[in-house]
């Protein structure tokens, strides 16, 4: 028996690289038993707010531009203060986070950082990647998981968007179960 879950994915993206990733989260969390998971952009939250209110969980994602997350998904956030905040609605709610920026690195960790302590603020529990550093012995590649070892959450370049769609690998934000059967056994650590 499977216990309904309600995710909602809410995001911004400036160039189409964003919304990829959340697609691709989406489709990920959609894989556990139970799961109903809904796509809203950040520009539509406001809109939607019974919607986020319901979730079970939000996991969140945005551009990294200029060391920060970008100004439409800043704007989502402070919306929430008004009542999601005030009235502690998403009090208990299970929240995570992806990035994306063009350079490897990009300061996408403050990024995540800073989805990390919104959710704090909403008094939400956050869910990090759940994978050891992929960069962590003398040799490494850009096939490795987790490669540039972020841990907070989920962190992409618009190249490896590009690879990742063409590979069709593994569901983000899946079971882990999954990796070992769509991952190919060339490009584990």
């Amino acid at each position: 028996m499977s216990v309904p879950v309600k995710i909602v994915v809410v995001y911004h993206s400036g160039y189409g690289h964003t919304v990829k990733i959340a697609e691709a989260v989406a489709r990920g969390a959609a894989t556990v038993n139970g799961a109903s998971v809904e796509l809203v952009t950040a520009e539509q939250a406001p809109g939607r707010w019974e919607l986020l209110d319901g979730a079970d969980a939000i996991i969140m994602g945005a551009p990294t531009y200029m060391g920060s997350l970008s100004a439409p998904f800043k704007a989502f956030m402070d919306a929430t203060s008004h009542l999601q905040y005030a009235e502690k609605r998403w009090e208990g709610k299970v929240a995570a986070g992806f990035t994306n920026g063009a350079s490897r690195g990009g300061d996408k960790q403050n990024s995540l950082v800073q989805l990390m302590t919104f959710a704090a603020q909403h008094q939400m529990h956050w869910v990090n990647l759940g994978m050891n550093y992929g960069n962590n012995r003398s040799y490494t590649n850009d096939d490795i998981l987790n490669r540039d070892s972020y841990t907070l959450g989920l962190v992409a370049r618009p190249t490896w968007i590009k690879a990742a769609m063409s590979l069709r690998r593994r569901p983000i934000f899946g079971p882990p179960s999954s990796l070992a059967a769509e991952w190919p056994r060339s490009r584990r650590n």
